[in-house]
């Protein structure tokens, strides 16, 4: 789990800086940069050539290390009897190092970068710009890229669809919407967080003969969430495991939206934790009482009015006071309001493995300083954008800002979307991006919290149990398919778990989809 082991590394996501680095790592030890540049070329000739039959190709090629790849694969493709046009940004004089040993290996005619050079192409090669670029794109280069777009031309991208940038995915004036890409050695944070991913289409890893052993001296602290990593930490039922030693939760039920919390305990359920608990509120005790037969529900009296007690058979704390109820969960559906706030203290007080949702987000928005002090122990965060906001004063890309959250409040920070990150307070971050649009429903941020919960009170460390959470929930949606409801994910997380787990010992299933 850790940024140096090899499962680590197998998933990680270099930043373009890094990225420079690895090639001068390898280049120093004794790889010439201009075969790095060869297989690279040759890697998107074949790709390319797997995909399509021969046909009329534009090549656009830039000034840089990108623009010497696009030479390599025009190269190839025209001797694989590919009809090639290569225009270049810039001129071919100006090239520089392993880019102009390339451009002059191509022996065919260099046109300059100008609308034109797309006429009668069939297929749009894009080496203009890599994940480098630090400024929009603009004049001819944006006017070309604009007419793919236009002419909803295919376009194969190297490295990256330029424009996109490869450390925060953002788009840098314009992009083309590649249909293929195809990156080196590791991929790139911005091919996954968006909008970058929406430009990337099919994205091909291509190994070009840098070693693994560059990763070492590196020690990327960023990764792409796959159980690769963090498989070996998920909690497996061992055969001499009950329920008792499989950890219990105890969930804060709100007196109003009931559904969020018992989505939430089931979920926690079927997580794995031996046993849950929900603290009810006395007023809607029946409701909870009547829907959970695999939940314990447990009646709790609300706050004091004018210093005198509310009459109730079980207080909240007292539930915390029992130490088998390791870890906690308060938000969904709670309420933003001063007994969220006191309920939430208590568990961070009582130092159990926590998770901290929605409205117990919100509660604290004026109150921050109050929280971030009171985090003790393990804790997960798992705002949206507009709750993260709402607590943290910190700018810049999705990624730094969760690292900042995280380093600041000593809490893993599940910053949630389409694109979710999880960061760590030791600036550990996985970028997650099997998640799908039918997620966007009410109620699937509940389930996933009590996934979090499940595993946290299973001993699961609160980096792994975030992230595995947040993967579990997205290929649960994932099999289950269209018309999602938050209710069907619960049950569909049964044959992703199952799948885990004989992956785990060493079986890997065929994919099946989820059947009910």
């Amino acid at each position: 789990m850790t940024a140096g082991t090899p499962s680590w590394r197998r998933r990680a996501l270099l930043s373009p800086k890094e990225m420079g680095e690895a090639d001068r790592l390898t280049i120093s030890g004794g790889v010439p940069g201009i075969q790095l540049m060869e297989n690279a070329g040759a890697a998107v000739a074949d790709a390319v050539s797997r995909r399509w039959p021969p046909g009329p190709l534009a090549v656009l090629c830039g000034p840089g290390n990108n623009g010497g790849d696009g030479f390599v694969a025009a190269r190839i493709l025209r001797e694989r009897g590919w009809p090639v046009r290569l225009a270049l940004s810039g001129k071919k004089e100006a090239l520089k190092g392993d880019a102009k040993k390339a451009a002059e290996a191509w022996k065919g005619a260099v046109e300059p970068l100008r609308l034109e050079a797309l006429d009668g192409a069939g297929l749009v090669i894009d080496a203009l710009f890599g994940a480098g670029l630090a400024r929009p794109i603009e004049g001819v280069a944006s006017a070309v890229i604009a007419a793919t777009l236009e002419r909803r031309l295919p376009v194969v991208a190297v490295d990256i669809p330029s424009g996109i940038d490869g450390e925060s995915g953002e788009v840098r004036g314009i992009a083309p919407r590649a249909i293929l890409t195809v990156t080196f050695f590791r991929k790139k944070p911005g091919h996954l967080l968006l909008p970058g991913r929406l430009y990337c289409g099919t994205l091909v890893l291509a190994q070009i003969g840098i070693k693994e052993e560059v990763l070492e001296t590196l020690s990327p602290q960023t990764v792409e969430n796959d159980p690769a990593w963090w498989l070996d930490a998920l909690p497996l039922p061992q055969p001499e495991s009950h329920k008792y030693k499989r950890g219990h939760a105890l969930i804060a039920g709100g007196a109003v939206m009931t559904g969020a919390a018992r989505l939430a305990a089931l979920a926690a359920a079927r997580a794995g934790a031996g046993l849950v608990t929900l603290a009810a509120p006395e007023k809607v005790f029946p409701i909870y009482a009547s829907s959970l037969f695999g939940v314990i529900v447990r009646p709790v009296a609300g706050r004091p009015v004018a210093g005198r007690p509310v009459a109730g058979r079980d207080g909240f704390r007292e539930l915390l006071a029992d130490p088998r109820r390791n870890a906690a969960l308060i938000g969904p559906g709670a309420g933003a309001d001063e007994e969220t706030r006191e309920k939430a203290l208590a568990i961070l007080a009582a130092e159990k493995s926590a998770v901290l949702d929605a409205d117990a987000l919100t509660a604290f928005s004026d109150r921050r300083k109050t929280l971030l002090g009171a985090i003790r122990a393990p804790c997960v965060m798992t705002p949206h954008e507009g709750e993260f906001a709402r607590l943290f004063a910190v700018s810049g890309t999705k990624s730094e800002r969760a690292r900042a959250a995280a380093r600041e409040s000593g809490a893993v920070i599940l910053l949630k979307g389409a694109d979710t990150v999880i960061a760590a307070p030791d600036g550990r971050l996985a970028i997650n991006a099997n998640a799908p649009p039918q997620l966007a429903t009410a109620g699937s941020g509940d389930v996933l919290s009590g996934i979090v919960l499940g595993l946290l009170a299973q001993g699961m460390d609160a980096f792994a149990a975030a992230s595995a959470a947040v993967w579990m929930h997205g290929e649960a949606a994932r099999r289950f398919g269209a018309g999602l409801v938050a209710e069907d994910l619960v049950p569909a997380l049964a044959p992703v778990i199952s799948g885990l787990f004989l992956r785990r010992r060493g079986t890997r299933p065929a994919p099946r989809a989820f059947s009910d």
